[in-house]
């Protein structure tokens, strides 16, 4: 197990009235925002272009955390900016991206131990940040007590792209490792409790959890996961399209520019297409390369973690519909109730299975089966209210309002903001719960339908 913090003096007040923390990092001031303290955009690792991270030092220095982390260069993703306004709304992107944000109710004291919560994001490997403003853990923290330490790292080409020769593979999760390993060293000056952390994440981020429990180094870090809408039927069968992404990336030189990394990225996602439905989210983990095992050992592996971490996994009702709006052909008789049935039955409830469904069932009955605890869980809120009502990514307005980031997506129309608010509060409350070690419960008016491993869900 890895050792504790040093030593951890909680919260004080800096000359300017901004809150600080003594922790074995360093000296950190961050800022007040109401209900909250934030320490925002803090160097957990640092790496040079496709190498492994390396652990910060502690500075002698004061850490100056109040400015956000900046997102990983990337492409844009027009389709999901169409969808959430935004992906990362105004941050800056930059390589120097290994940091994380962690928010705290205002005036924890350092002996406070609350539940800490590290949220991974997801954007299939290849976008996304843990500051994008869709992803503010404001509330969750100041309604449910918790410590929220929201971890950015490297996507695409830069993350998730190597022939595990002369680019190393799986880069990506390396930094989550980082991560968290900074997150056990210095989470205690914050208030939060190192020897309870729960990993959480949507879509790849959730992939990523269940991956990090693979990891023997990571899986000592946390002791809980929630596994929200992992891809898990995209995952087998990848290294022929790695290879070819892989081959396709070749020439690019290792210093080239950020807008030929850019456009590379691009050139290898559409490379990847010729491999079909996996293709459509081409940058992933790849398997029997540092830090994961073979895909022959996979099974056997999570066997073997299934003891150690509790689990809360599940799903979307429609985690398709997402997709299908995409496709003029399906969104325009998905704006109709009727003709929505058909769409549903033929594309959205067989590819939901497909690629979510099955892939969660699972998991869950092999962790159980394994001696693991945890539960399933289905999110269904506001199916009938609009054509993308319980698709994926919509449990992430509810869990992280912010201040109304997603007030104009599609996502929640046929509700007013007070209603994702107030119903987001339950499910606030079943996911802080669980990271306090409590059994979640069904919730009717949050969609939540829960169930403990050992049931049948269909």
């Amino acid at each position: 197990m890895a050792e504790g913090p040093r030593h951890a003096a909680g919260v004080t007040s800096s000359g300017s009235g901004a809150p600080q923390w003594v922790a074995p990092c360093g000296t950190v001031t961050g800022w007040r925002d109401g209900p909250v303290d934030r320490a925002t955009g803090i160097s957990y690792a640092t790496a040079q272009r496709y190498e492994p991270p390396r652990a910060v030092g502690a500075s002698s220095a004061a850490i100056r955390a109040t400015d956000p982390a900046p997102a990983c260069p990337q492409p844009p993703m027009p389709f999901l900016d169409d969808v959430v306004g935004s992906t990362l709304g105004n941050l800056p992107q930059d390589e120097d991206c290994l940091r994380v944000s962690v928010t705290a109710p205002a005036d924890t004291p350092p002996d406070a131990k609350l539940p800490v919560m590290a949220w991974i994001h997801g954007g299939s490997y290849a976008s996304g940040a843990g500051d994008a403003p869709f992803y503010d853990p404001g509330a969750l923290v100041a309604e449910q007590r918790v410590v929220v330490v929201s971890v950015t790292y490297r996507l695409g080409l830069l993350g998730f792209l190597g022939d595990g020769e002369r680019i190393p593979a799986n880069l990506g999760l390396l930094d989550m490792v980082a991560a968290l390993e900074w997150t056990r060293e210095n989470i205690a000056a914050f208030g939060g409790d190192p020897d309870n952390v729960t990993a959480f994440g949507q879509s790849a981020g959730g992939d990523a959890v269940a991956h990090l429990m693979l990891v023997p180094r990571a899986r000592e870090l946390f002791h809980r996961a929630i596994i929200q809408s992992a891809p898990f039927g995209l995952l087998a069968g990848r290294a022929r399209m790695s290879a070819l992404m892989a081959r396709t990336a070749a020439p690019l030189a290792r210093d080239a520019p950020l807008d030929e990394v850019r456009a590379m990225q691009q050139r290898v996602a559409k490379a990847a297409g010729r491999h079909g439905l996996k293709g459509q989210m081409p940058f992933g983990l790849q398997y029997g390369m540092d830090p994961l095992p073979p895909e022959a050992e996979l099974d056997a592996a999570w066997r073997e973690a299934a003891p150690h971490v509790d689990v809360l996994v599940g799903r979307t009702t429609r985690e398709a519909a997402l997709f299908a709006a995409s496709v003029p052909a399906l969104l325009s008789p998905m704006r109709h109730s009727r003709r929505t049935r058909h769409v549903d039955r033929f594309f959205v409830t067989p590819f939901t299975r497909r690629i979510y469904g099955r892939g969660a069932a699972g998991f869950a009955q092999r962790h159980v089966q394994a001696g693991g605890t945890g539960w399933r869980y289905e999110f269904s809120w506001g199916v009938g209210r609009n054509p993308v009502a319980a698709a994926h990514i919509s449990e992430l307005p509810l869990l992280f309002p912010g201040q109304g980031a997603w007030k104009r997506t599609p996502l929640t129309d046929g509700h007013t903001w007070a209603q994702v608010v107030d119903d987001g509060a339950r499910l606030r409350r079943a996911w802080a719960g669980f990271a306090r070690g409590e059994a979640p419960a069904s919730d009717r008016e949050a969609g939540l339908r829960v169930l403990p491993l050992v049931d049948r869900m269909r």
